[in-house]
This record gives C-alpha cells, sequence and structure tokens, in this order.
C-alpha cells in the first residue's frame, strides 16, 4: 500500500473509488501511525478502533457492490472532543463531562458519517474548549507536531496537530475566539471558518449536553491538508437545522469570481496597539507581495469603517456572557460578586470580565446592536472588495504557558510583554461579525514555526474566502510537513 499518511482528503477520495486503497487499510495506517507518534503528540485521546473497524469493512464491502454513501466513502477519520458521537466518550476537556458518552450523534458527526466518513477517534481540546492551548486534567497536552515544546494552540488544538502529524486526513474544528484559525496556523494547515448559523451546533459540548439554542458567535468548519479539502466537507457540513429544513434552504453562493486577477483585494496587516512580530509581519508582507507580482492590486490603506478597539471591546462583551454560562455556577457567582464589587471605571481584565459575564439582558441588547451596526459597514465595504488579508495571530506558536491565570498571563511579542488576551484581538475583531475566515500557511519562521494569514470575506460567501484562499496557496511555496514526521 502506498503511504497515504499525508494525502489530502481529496486523494484519499479518489484512491478509495478506484480501490487503490481500502478503508480497512487506512484505518489500520493511521493507528499504526498514532501508536507510532501520538505519544510524543498527544492529541488523539479517545480511539474507537474496533467500531470503526467493522464500519471501514462495510464500506468496502460496500464499494465491492458498486454502492458509494456519499463524497466521504470509508475516510477514516479523527473528531474535535467537543463533538458528541454515539456510543463514544465526549467530554470537552471539562471533569464534569469525563465519563459522559452519548446516546445521539451531533449533527456535525451526523453528517460526516451520512457523507461515508469513519470516526475512529476523538482528538484534545481545553478545558470546555476555552483556551488557546490545548490542555486538560483528564487527557494533558497536547504538543505542536513542529515543536513539542510549543502549543498547537486551541481549541482544535488535538485536531489540527492530528492533521499536521498524519494522524487523518480531515478534521471538523469549532470556533468561536479563533479555536480553527489559530491552531490552523500554528500548526501549518489549512482552516475555515464557517459563516456564523450554516453549520448547526446541535451535540457539541460546550454548552451542556442536550442544549438546542445555537451559539452566539460560535462557529464550525473543517481542517485538512488542502485547499479543495475544505470545500468538500462545507459542502458535506453545510445545511438548515432538522427544524428548520422544511421551508429554509442554505445554499451557499458561488465564489465570485474564478481567475485571480478579477479579485478585489484589501490587506489589513497591522493595526496601531496591536504589535506583530517582526517575523509574522514579513511572512505576511510577502503573502501581499507575492499577489502584487501576479498582477493583482491589494490596496493596503483600505479599512471597513469600523473602529478595530471598538469591534474587540463589542466582541468581549458578546462573548463574555456565552462563556462564563458554559461555566460551573460558583463560578458565575463569583463573578457577580466582583462586578458588584468594583467601581464601574475599573477597567481590569477581571473586572471587564465579571462585569460583562452577568450583564443585563438590555445591556447585551445595546452590545448586540453595536455589532449589527459594525456588520452593516463590512457589508459596504465588501460591495469595494471581495476579500481582506489581515493576521491570525500577532505571534507564531509559542511555548507552553500554563501558569496563573488566562486574564493575567503575558505573551512576548519582539521581546516585550503583551497581555495573553491579545491573541484573541483579530479573532475576535472577525468573529463577532459572524463573517467567513479561510487560514492558509504563508511560511515558516527562521525557528521552523509556521505563520498563517486570514483570508476574510462577505457574510455567508465562504466559497469566495476558500476559492481565493487556492489562488494564493498556488503562489507560494509549500511548508512541508513537521521534522521526523
Amino acid at each position: 500500500m502506498t503511504d497515504f499518511a499525508f494525502a489530502t482528503l481529496a486523494e484519499l477520495t479518489v484512491a478509495l473509488q478506484e480501490r487503490r486503497v481500502s478503508s480497512r487499510e487506512l484505518l489500520d495506517a493511521y493507528q499504526r501511525r498514532i501508536e507510532r507518534h501520538n505519544p510524543a503528540i498527544n492529541a488523539v485521546v479517545t480511539t474507537d478502533y474496533e467500531r470503526a473497524r467493522e464500519r471501514a469493512a462495510a464500506a468496502d464491502a460496500a464499494l465491492d457492490r458498486g454502492e458509494t454513501w456519499g463524497p466521504l466513502h470509508g475516510v477514516p477519520m479523527t473528531l474535535k472532543d467537543t463533538y458528541e458521537v454515539a456510543g463514544l466518550r465526549t467530554t470537552a476537556g471539562a471533569p464534569e463531562f469525563a465519563e459522559h458518552v452519548p446516546a445521539r450523534d451531533s449533527v456535525v458527526a451526523e453528517r460526516l458519517k451520512k457523507a461515508g466518513a469513519v470516526i475512529f477517534a476523538k482528538t484534545n481540546v481545553p478545558l470546555r474548549a476555552g483556551d488557546l492551548q490545548t490542555y486538560n486534567d483528564i487527557f494533558g497536552t497536547t504538543n505542536n507536531p513542529w515543536d513539542v515544546s510549543r502549543t498547537p494552540g486551541g481549541s482544535s488544538g488535538g485536531a489540527a496537530a492530528a492533521v499536521a502529524a498524519g494522524f487523518t486526513a480531515c478534521e471538523v474544528g469549532s470556533d468561536i475566539g479563533g479555536s480553527i484559525r489559530v491552531p490552523s496556523s500554528f500548526c501549518g494547515v489549512y482552516g475555515h471558518k464557517a459563516s456564523w448559523g450554516v453549520i448547526p451546533a446541535r451535540g457539541h459540548l460546550p454548552p451542556a449536553p442536550g442544549t438546542l439554542s445555537e451559539t452566539d458567535i460560535g462557529v464550525y468548519g473543517p481542517i485538512t491538508r488542502g485547499v479543495s479539502d475544505l470545500s468538500l466537507l462545507m459542502d458535506v457540513l453545510v445545511g438548515a437545522r432538522a427544524e428548520d429544513a422544511a421551508a429554509w434552504r442554505c445554499e451557499l453562493p458561488e465564489a465570485r469570481h474564478q481567475s485571480l486577477r478579477n479579485h478585489r483585494v484589501a490587506a489589513w496587516i497591522g493595526e496601531p496597539g496591536h504589535p506583530l512580530d517582526d517575523e509574522v509581519r514579513a511572512l505576511l508582507d510577502n503573502a501581499v507581495a507575492a499577489l502584487r507580482d501576479a498582477g493583482v492590486a491589494v490596496d493596503t490603506e483600505a479599512r471597513p469603517k469600523v473602529e478595530f478597539a471598538s469591534a474587540v471591546e463589542t466582541y468581549w462583551k458578546l462573548l463574555t456572557p456565552v462563556v462564563s454560562s458554559h461555566m460551573p455556577a460558583e463560578i458565575r457567582e463569583a463573578f457577580r460578586a466582583v462586578a458588584a464589587a468594583t467601581p464601574a471605571d475599573d477597567a481590569s481584565p477581571l473586572a471587564f470580565f465579571s462585569r460583562y459575564a452577568v450583564q443585563s439582558h438590555h445591556d447585551w441588547m445595546s452590545n448586540n446592536e453595536r455589532r449589527e451596526r459594525m456588520c452593516a459597514l463590512w457589508a459596504e465595504f465588501f460591495t469595494d472588495y471581495d476579500v481582506l488579508l489581515c493576521p491570525v495571530t500577532p505571534v507564531p506558536a509559542f511555548p507552553h504557558l500554563h501558569d496563573g491565570e488566562v486574564l493575567t498571563r503575558t505573551i512576548q511579542v519582539n521581546g516585550r510583554d503583551e497581555p495573553y488576551m491579545e491573541l484573541l484581538s483579530w479573532m475576535g475583531a472577525i468573529g463577532v461579525v459572524r463573517l467567513p475566515s479561510t487560514v492558509i500557511p504563508v511560511g515558516l519562521t527562521k525557528a521552523g514555526l509556521p505563520v498563517g494569514i486570514q483570508i476574510v470575506g462577505p457574510y455567508l460567501e465562504d466559497r469566495t474566502t476558500i476559492n481565493f484562499a487556492g489562488h494564493l496557496a498556488a503562489l507560494l511555496p509549500p511548508i512541508g510537513r513537521p521534522p521526523g514526521f
């Protein structure tokens, strides 16, 4: 059997249909690879090989009979440990869900299976999927395949690390604060944060099992080794909720342009008060230069009529009630006590988070109106431009940083301490207004660490950002695979 460990999803689907490899052979190959390399990475945390072998064998037998289940027929894959899979432990890295074995598939797992996928394992996440690193008390720390002393990002850190290490060809992440985009950038893989609402949330943890409401800001999307694979998985995952399907359809429009040169491109690479690592900036500038060399006009001065600081502030004001609602009651009460005890002008991270974690519904509605006005300004911007390029995070993958509290940690940017939560600024400014964003690798730092770029597009025009990502990726040299893999 040819080594398919680093094949793209598209390549695997063709190989399976042409019978050059069987589903069972691929599954066995992934298992061997995980057993060899996962101890150093700790991306895969729960396995389901026995049931997966039964399904893989059934997939092979179906092909022998000339039957095809769907576009993912027989493809073995892992799935982030926030998506419920019937009969398979799903924890979200949280002690309260440590023994949770759902009886029903999440919508994402259901659609993957309907398309023919063979889900054989779960990948690691931080506590309640709530950090830009991946570690928890149940399964421990996940390491970055490019440098095991560094984080793969979070919360889809296990997912992105598994794709980068050749444990699976594809994954599905979730993103409320960069949880698809950051791991994709840190691990040198491709990720797409879908437009809000096009992939249903049911069966994703958090919130608690059985929750039926959609999560504000939170979205879902694929992580892969190739741009075309993003499109393939989006075709599988996008669709109305079952409750709405009698009347509603979700049919994403085609990409605005097929030719690269027809794209109207803006680049927002830097923002005062939000420093970028010099090497990150250089790699992003190099991607802009590659577009210009290809004959594409890139406007580096164009901006939506949105104040960046206001966008980030609004993001936090709308994110904090979502995050706090997933926390134990005693923590929420502690936030309420802090909010009551601190002056209104106290802008410290703890006071800010506590205040908006327990804000009134009236205040939430005011903040939501601010969001809606920003959405309108972004829509206006995208009448003149097709895509916007911007950073993912200010730094590449950083060394594991588990000490202290999330709100008080710092990261190093060009040798200076910056707030840890600065990692979320570009993520939040884009996420709060529900826009699709595709991340692709644009190069490696001198230390051999991947850096990605965000390709942002108009709401619901996911195909435009993915299509453009393919054009840009073709202009840049591939970064290869992590050393030793």
